[in-house]
């Protein structure tokens, strides 16, 4: 039996930033800026730009600095980055929101924070700061190029937790994370939670690994339904 090939997205860059953009056939409810983990790439959630498409959804997946095809290196800049992915996601929907696993998560929140405007955010067991600076002095978080000195006096100055809590009221909160998360404790998100007001959720599902949740076809459809009452105004 054959099966039609998944649609392609199309492919661009934009302020040097290679970028991947999904659509759909109709005018979409939403569009979705999707931020990768350390060391990953785009391609990595082409799964979760077409399952947004299913829901009528745009989505963007864009190389972070350093990593794939998007010029220089992962540094101080990355939230402006998101910014710009958000700007591009507008010029499709107006209403925007993030979704981001690992660094992609602390991504995802800070830009949801700087952006003010988006309408949900859904992050993946997020990796809050001291946890990446540890990462970038061990040598344990690789596989990209970085601007080290530039990356770890930046880290040094922010907070995920007030980012955080700086979403309530206008942006809701989706916190997905697996108990058996061998990189970042599952607590994390709890504590972010905490930290966070209302509209917010917490998920955190049993077993599992740090990548488990990102690929999961259920929770996948989970995160683009809240993205959806958010959107709508419903009750998240």
């Amino acid at each position: 039996m054959k099966h039609a090939l998944p649609a392609r997205p199309e492919l661009g860059t934009r302020d040097g930033l290679a970028y991947a953009l999904f659509l759909p056939p109709v005018e979409p409810r939403a569009g979705v800026v999707i931020c990768h983990g350390a060391g990953s790439a785009k391609e990595s959630h082409f799964d979760f730009g077409r399952a947004a498409v299913a829901y009528d959804m745009a989505a963007v997946a864009f190389d972070a600095r350093g990593h794939g095809r998007s010029d220089g290196r992962f540094g101080p800049n990355a939230i402006d980055d998101v910014l710009t992915m958000c700007g591009l996601m507008r010029e499709y929907s107006p209403r925007v929101a993030l979704r981001g696993s690992s660094l992609g998560g602390f991504c995802a929140i800070h830009g949801a924070a700087a952006d003010g405007m988006a309408d949900a955010v859904v992050a993946i067991c997020p990796a809050p700061e001291d946890f990446l600076l540890r990462g970038l002095r061990s040598g344990r978080l690789e596989g990209f190029e970085a601007d080290r000195e530039g990356l770890e006096a930046w880290l040094e100055g922010v907070s995920l937790t007030d980012a955080i809590a700086s979403l309530a009221p206008r942006t809701a909160l989706l916190l997905l994370h697996a108990r058996g998360d061998e990189q970042i404790p599952y607590t994390i998100s709890e504590e972010l939670f905490e930290a966070a007001g209302e509209p917010k959720r917490l998920l955190v599902l049993p077993g599992g690994h740090h990548r488990s949740i990102q690929h999961d076809l259920e929770l996948q459809a989970e995160a683009l339904r809240f993205i959806e009452r958010a959107v709508e105004g419903g009750r998240v």
